[in-house]
């Protein structure tokens, strides 16, 4: 009995000092980066106000909506009855319904419902406004930087939540994005009546076409400003963009400039400079389907580090002074560059006059890259 017993707590001692070598080895060896990853994810407080949890429902309805008004259609198509009705809905979409074109179908009530408020309040996004614009006149916005997705430009031209029609009463604001958007049911009827119209040059001129205080916006840089989205920078594509400058001459309208702080904050994008593989593929992705897909990351909905939920990031757009357009149906390259030159002029005195207010942690100086 007493060899039976000091061999049993001879046996737990080496196991007891067994077990705390491992556990002081466990305790030293680093985490893999995936581990240590999710180890470092940041959580949500189980209890936040009512108010914040509907600017974040609002943000992820938004970026979401493809999605989901496109499952919301395939569950329609499900039921037979339907058939007819939804094969004449989209002999409507592909080959009747021009409103892409001619200024969509703008619905003020639907723009400026609570959602929309709630969708500005969770960055914030807001805007300056520099001086009156009378609605003596078409106007065009130019819209820089264009960021991953453009929030800022969705807040403060296709909705009523940062109060344009209020500011800037007789003007008729209409966003432009691309035509293929408007082949996905549902959610083209959805953006048509936020009055977001095709960026087409069709459509450039039906709309500025419809006489003083039409207004069009035009997000200059498009996908290939996207790829240099990144926070603390301003890098803009612009130096070769001249086809919304000549409509804006052809049609005598107003070039407003408007640089939007913090566009660019709100997502993180992975390394893509010139030359690496990644960029060559999305470029590659641009040439073939007309857009591309940044590699970008932000938030989660339950976290804030982990996820693809833009960060809540103070989101300003200055809407600078009108640059006047004399109209000329056929401007010359000259006449074209000027105004390119006055334009530019003043989209950097913007910058130099708002930089240290709304990018006081900026990492470089706003450049015309292309």
């Amino acid at each position: 009995m007493d060899t039976g017993s000091a061999v049993s707590s001879t046996s737990r001692s080496s196991s007891a000092s067994s077990l705390k070598d491992k556990l002081s080895k466990l305790s030293t060896t680093p985490l893999r980066p995936v581990a240590a990853h999710v180890a470092n994810i940041n959580f949500v407080p189980s209890k936040i106000p009512r108010r914040r949890r509907m600017q974040m429902l609002a943000v992820a309805v938004w970026s979401l909506l493809i999605p989901i008004t496109t499952f919301l259609f395939l569950i329609l198509c499900s039921f037979p009855p339907l058939w007819p009705f939804i094969a004449a809905y989209l002999v409507w979409i592909l080959w009747i319904d021009r409103s892409p074109e001619h200024g969509g179908r703008i619905s003020p009530w639907f723009r400026s419902m609570r959602f929309w408020r709630y969708f500005a309040d969770y960055y914030p996004a807001s805007f300056l406004k520099e001086c009156d614009l009378p609605p003596d006149r078409p106007y065009l916005f130019g819209y820089h930087p264009h960021g991953i997705i453009g929030m800022g430009a969705m807040a403060t031209f296709a909705t009523e939540a940062t109060g344009f029609g209020a500011h800037f009463p007789g003007l008729t604001p209409h966003l432009l994005t691309l035509a293929s958007n408007f082949t996905v049911p549902i959610y083209r009827d959805i953006i048509l009546a936020l009055g977001i119209c095709s960026v087409s040059k069709e459509s450039c001129h039906n709309i500025l076409s419809g006489g003083p205080g039409q207004s069009i916006t035009i997000v200059v840089g498009g996908a290939a400003e996207s790829l240099s989205a990144r926070p603390g920078t301003a890098d803009l594509t612009l130096r070769r963009r001249l086809g919304f400058i000549k409509v804006a001459i052809q049609h005598g309208a107003a070039l407003v400039p408007v640089f939007s702080f913090g566009e660019n904050d709100i997502y993180q994008q992975m390394p893509n400079e010139k030359g690496t593989t990644i960029f060559a593929l999305q470029k590659k992705f641009q040439s073939l389907f007309g857009f591309t897909l940044p590699l970008f990351h932000g938030r989660g909905i339950l976290n804030y580090n982990l996820g693809l939920m833009p960060y809540r990031r103070r989101i300003v757009s200055v809407i600078g002074r009108p640059i006047l357009c004399e109209k000329c149906e056929k401007p010359s390259v000259e006449e074209i560059t000027r105004v390119q030159q006055e334009y530019i002029a003043e989209l950097m005195r913007i910058w130099d006059t708002y930089k240290d207010q709304f990018a006081r942690y900026r990492k470089r100086e706003l450049s015309i890259v292309d």
